[in-house]
């Protein structure tokens, strides 16, 4: 009778420890800061793409982007439709969840913030049937200089 009882307790002990190993655990909700103007729809679509990847994002209407643009460093050349501000990093347009979270474990430095220019086709936010664009999502400095952070097809 001891034997059968040892057998079971080690039976639901295996059993309880392989469902704690298995059962997915919640990653930390990443917030930030979102500006973008109330009229375009493809900004709000890429705020439902981070949403979908662990980040809340606190969105700010503006009529005029420039001037935040200007503040957070963005510059013409890379500059796109929405400006997230996360973690003290500054994200411009339509750039994939996946990069910013790469970008926010690296914790770069000299890196001022991630930008995807223009409006790539393909890219999260803006989705066309199986249409996409090539693109590169650009980390940038203070300075302006970029380097090419991920490429996407």
């Amino acid at each position: 009778m001891i034997i059968k009882h040892t057998l079971l307790a080690c039976a639901l002990f295996v059993s309880a420890t392989t469902v704690a190993a298995t059962t997915p655990t919640t990653s930390p909700i990443i917030k930030g800061t979102n500006y973008l103007s109330p009229y375009c729809g493809c900004c709000k679509e890429w705020v439902a793409h981070m949403k979908d990847n662990g980040f809340e994002l606190e969105n700010i209407y503006q009529e005029n982007l420039t001037p935040t643009k200007i503040k957070l460093g963005v510059l013409p050349g890379y500059a796109s439709c929405h400006t997230a501000q996360i973690e003290g990093y500054t994200f411009e347009g339509h750039i994939p969840a996946a990069d910013i979270k790469r970008f926010l474990a690296s914790k770069p430095t000299r890196m001022k913030g991630l930008a995807v220019g223009g409006m790539p086709v393909g890219s999260p936010g803006m989705e066309y049937g199986d249409q996409k664009d090539s693109y590169n999502v650009v980390a940038f400095d203070d300075k302006g200089r970029t380097m090419v952070w991920a490429q996407h097809n």
